[in-house]
């Protein structure tokens, strides 16, 4: 399941997202989304773990609990979809 954890502190690492997420189970891949000009931290993240049993065990448990002073929010990704338009010009 692929896990969506936002409201994180720029300061958080994958490590110690990974670290979060691992008492509840393993962990297939951790990702904090960055800016692609400056390289700092969005503030959100995904993890994906295999078990789904383990994973709505660690959104349970992890959901507005506090990781480095902010509480962060975890829940189930959803599929991305279509994008909206941004309003740019296209030729």
């Amino acid at each position: 399941m692929n896990i969506y954890v936002g409201n994180l502190a720029y300061s958080v690492t994958e490590e110690e997202l990974r670290e979060a997420f691992a008492a509840f189970g393993a962990i297939s891949s951790v990702s904090l989304i960055t800016d692609k000009f400056s390289g700092q931290s969005k503030g959100f993240g995904f993890v994906e773990m295999p078990n789904n049993s383990e994973a709505d065990a660690a959104i349970k448990a992890l959901n507005d609990t506090s990781l480095k002073g902010r509480n962060i929010r975890v829940n189930q990704a959803k599929p991305r979809g279509e994008r909206p338009s941004r309003g740019g010009r296209r030729f």
